[in-house]
């Protein structure tokens, strides 16, 4: 009968943004008394267009989870065990403001972890922790990932995020350097269905190019597939610029009035010629001539790099580099070019005065044993077991981590874990017991995102077409949600009680983000956005000020939580559109084309080329690699996605297994530089560069104390116990986790 009651047993089903990666999908989620019984793409949604990959799939197996964390543990008799959360948030409060008091704040270390982009809970509430804290002592994932692409485009344009992605839906070339997209569905380019995409790139006569050491998924779909060496895509790239220069091929188009630093960057990249770049990136120079060329001839094209570009010595100058010559060849700011999107919420560059800014700064402060520069506000996580191992003032002493796992994802972890042994105190807000949250003293676990609303607040910035989309929980549950527990950690780090109001702490850091955004105006603004709380008034508020927002009624039709909740499938806001020079927030107003900092890193380029030929070292050159079903070190624990044929082998040619005494489906033994070694299993494929071996990253999980039942069964490798944690890009702090050299031999 319409209008009837569904009975308790009906299937419902409900729209939700997967989580679980950069794409963003749609999903429609099969609910039957509270239990998803199944996952499909959603038609309706006006982004993901019905695409899912087999990780949407998963999020039901982690919400059923039985090794997902469910209640807090606290470390007694040195064991963690159960407890409520009054007595978790008492041991803290015991525990760390005693420590602060005696050691100073830099004595606390945080790190972040790179699943807080994908739940608004933590993106919304992780600055104020920080700040709640005070320690200069900040890490995260984004210098074991992107920072050298954040660097630049920070140096560039302005903002930290405003970072220019591919319109490949009406490109006529794309060259993609280090990426895999296919795998990843963008990576600081939110883009679902590559693979469609790139399909139909090809049957509308576009080209798609790819140069990387391995053939990827990607390079599967491509026109041409270039192999290139390890760390060798500067010399590529300048090879590139200097073409362009050399053979009168620049063409900035309607740039040509926003760009500064012309004549500085083509006397900075004068020594630097293909012919001279080529024994280092491993490409002929008639192929540098021919990449640099066709981009330049293309009616509409762009340059993507990413993660291959990004963890090596020279990342932020790659980063660079893709960018200039997206400037250089009119393709920057033009469809089918690379182009801004125009986020709806939380862009810094929406606000404030367009075309003009204060830019970014770095090295405000540094590390305290190696000296490295704050970039972004933070420091470079490689750093933070030399921190907590070295005594001293202003020693770190405890540690905060926030979905993170270090101890797999950063560079010699097992010396990083000997460190965390070593703390005074240490607090894991964390879904798992894992190889990091083991060390823990307290671990406060969050939500299933499938218990939360969901808004893509960094993504959203990076999508290859604008839209505003939001999802309702999808599933009920009395666990408290991550942003009240951030909200406690901070009072506590503050002095404050042990246990507060979380709607009374969400009240005051509201009124004290109003005080300074909206003036006179705060506690109007404040009462309008009654009837919410956390991060959904958060996001209610960035949305109405946001430049599709309503500004409080100021504008007739325009955005609103409400409006953008109401609808269920979400709000397509069009095509991305050129913003050059309403984008800029840069002191001069420009494109800087020659930033000084960038522009001094080039020595280091030269003195590479310059260097006499040393002994040769055979020994292989190591990368990573990305699979479509393990984005994530968690994602190993969650049995859709775990089962099937062994992820974790190492990928060579079948001429250097014959070379090195190894057989296909064997056990390889690898030696780093850092005295580890690890085992591994061997898989030949002409996909791989000769001279080169991958290995994916994420694994090892056979660390006693960790709770991960699916993934011990197949534990796999960590590569990045190989890699050493001294060798970082000096601009951006990254990690160089490419073009490392190992040792390879039969186990």
């Amino acid at each position: 009968m319409n209008g009837a009651t569904p009975t308790p047993d009906a299937v419902r089903s409900v729209p939700r943004i997967c989580p679980l990666c950069e794409a963003g999908c749609g999903l429609m989620v099969q609910v039957q008394a509270h239990r998803v019984i199944g996952i499909r793409g959603d038609e309706a949604d006006p982004f993901s267009r019905g695409y899912l990959c087999p990780k949407a799939a998963a999020l039901k197996d982690l919400h059923d989870d039985p090794d997902r964390l469910r209640q807090p543990l606290v470390r007694r008799d040195g064991r963690l065990q159960p407890a409520s959360w009054e007595e978790a948030l008492a041991e803290v409060h015991r525990r760390l403001p005693p420590l602060i008091a005696a050691h100073g704040r830099d004595a606390v270390a945080i790190t972040l972890g790179n699943p807080i982009v994908h739940k608004p809970a933590l993106a919304l509430s992780v600055p104020a922790l920080v700040k709640a804290l005070g320690s200069h002592n900040v890490f995260s994932a984004s210098t074991l990932d992107q920072m050298p692409k954040q660097l630049a485009s920070g140096l560039m344009f302005g903002h930290w995020l405003t970072v220019a992605v591919p319109d490949i839906d009406r490109t006529d070339h794309l060259l993609i350097l280090g990426g895999n997209p296919a795998v990843s569905n963008g990576s600081l380019w939110t883009v679902p269905d590559f693979r469609g995409r790139a399909k139909a790139l090809r049957e509308r006569g576009g080209r798609l190019v790819v140069v990387d050491p391995r053939r990827t998924e990607t390079a599967a779909l491509a026109d041409r597939h270039h192999f290139i060496r390890p760390g060798g895509d500067v010399f590529l790239l300048l090879g590139m610029v200097h073409t362009l220069f050399a053979e009168d091929r620049v063409r900035l188009g309607r740039l040509a009035e926003h760009v500064e630093g012309l004549d500085a960057l083509r006397d900075a990249v004068r020594p630097f010629a293909p012919e001279r770049m080529a024994a280092h990136c491993g490409l002929d120079a008639p192929t540098v001539r021919q990449l640099a060329r066709e981009l330049a001839e293309a009616r509409s094209g762009c340059v993507y790099g990413r993660m291959g570009t990004s963890v090596q010595a020279f990342g932020t100058l790659c980063a660079w580099l893709i960018d200039v010559l997206n400037v250089l060849t009119g393709h920057l700011d033009a469809p089918g070019g690379a182009m801004f999107n125009r986020a709806a919420a939380f862009a810094a560059n929406t606000r404030g005065k367009p075309g003009t800014g204060r830019g970014v700064t770095t090295g405000r402060w540094a590390s305290r044993v190696s000296g490295a520069p704050e970039v972004m506000g933070e420091l470079p996580i490689t750093c933070l077991a030399e921190e907590i191992e070295t005594p001293g003032d202003r020693q770190v002493r405890a540690l905060v981590t926030v979905a993170s796992n270090p101890v797999l994802s950063a560079p010699d972890g097992p010396r990083l874990a000997g460190a965390l042994d070593g703390l005074d105190f240490m607090v894991s807000v964390d879904l798992y017991l894992n190889e990091t949250s083991r060390h823990a003293d307290v671990v406060l676990p969050g939500r299933s995102p499938l218990e939360e609303p969901h808004y893509d607040v960094a993504l959203s910035q990076l999508a290859v077409r604008r839209h505003a989309r939001y999802s309702a929980p999808v599933l009920p549950t009395e666990q408290p949600s991550e942003w009240t527990l951030l909200l406690q950690l901070g009072a506590i780090a503050r002095g404050d009680h042990a246990w507060q109001d979380p709607d009374t702490l969400d009240d005051a850091q509201l009124r004290d983000e109003l005080r300074r955004s909206a003036g006179d105006h705060a506690e109007a603004v404040f009462q309008a956005l009654a009837g919410r709380r956390g991060p959904d008034r958060l996001l209610d508020l960035a949305l109405r000020t946001g430049p599709e927002g309503d500004g409080f009624g100021a504008r007739a039709g325009g955005l609103t939580l409400d409006r953008v909740s109401a609808a269920a499938h979400g709000l397509d806001l069009g095509p991305l559109t050129p913003r050059i020079p309403e984008v800029l927030r840069t002191p001069s107003g420009r494109i800087e084309l020659a930033p000084p900092a960038l522009l001094a890193d080039l020595p280091r380029v030269q003195a590479v080329l310059d260097a006499p030929a040393a002994a040769a070292d055979d020994r292989p050159l190591l990368i990573g690699r990305r699979d479509v079903r393990s984005n994530n070190s968690w994602m190993h624990n969650l049995p859709v996605l775990a089962k099937g044929r062994d992820r974790c082998t190492l990928l060579l040619h079948p001429q250097d297994a014959a070379r090195w005494g190894l057989a296909d489906g064997g056990l390889a033994r690898l030696t780093g530089d850092t005295g580890h070694a690890v085992l591994a299993v061997v898989e030949c494929s002409d996909a791989m560069m000769r001279g080169v071996v991958s290995l994916p990253h994420g694994w090892g999980h056979d660390l006693a104390g960790a709770a991960l039942s699916v993934a011990a069964a197949r534990p796999g490798a960590n590569v990045n116990a190989l890699v050493p944690a001294g060798v970082r890009d000096p601009l951006s702090g990254n990690a160089v986790l490419n073009g490392v050299r190992v040792t390879v031999a039969p186990a």
